[in-house]
């Protein structure tokens, strides 16, 4: 249970919440889960190596959104915050609605092994990450 804690507060999932505030895991948490422990322990990803490639995952890509969109984005003009975006305080009005569990960003990230190739596929040529 303390490494369930752990990883919602780090941002590497997002339970459903039952009324009484209890953890609600889907199968797909589950294999999130299974993922997550698979890349820390026996590919040797640190829990804040993991955080750093989601919050650094280009959302705006993932998201398919417009120009105008995409440079209102706070996760977008971010530069120096280790947050994914759906653990941003500040977030566009179509990423409140949408909720976190729903989100295609998070929603995105089934392998995490897959995730740093991801990112520097997406940030080829450009440090920053930002087209």
């Amino acid at each position: 249970m303390p490494t369930l804690r752990l990883y919602e507060r780090e941002g590497l999932i997002v339970p459903l919440r039952r009324a009484s505030r209890h953890r609600l895991f889907t199968e797909g948490d589950i294999a999130r889960l299974r993922d997550l422990r698979e890349t820390i322990n026996h590919k040797k990803i640190s829990i804040a190596k993991i955080q750093h490639f989601l919050a650094h995952m280009p959302c705006w890509t993932i998201n398919q959104c417009p120009e105008s969109r995409r440079d209102a984005c706070p996760h977008y003009a971010q530069t120096d915050d280790d947050l994914p975006c759906w653990l941003m305080h500040e977030k566009t009005a179509e990423c409140t609605a949408t909720g976190c569990r729903n989100c295609a960003v998070y929603n995105s990230i089934t392998n995490f092994s897959l995730l740093q190739g991801m990112i520097e596929q997406d940030t080829a040529g450009n440090p920053s990450g930002h087209p």
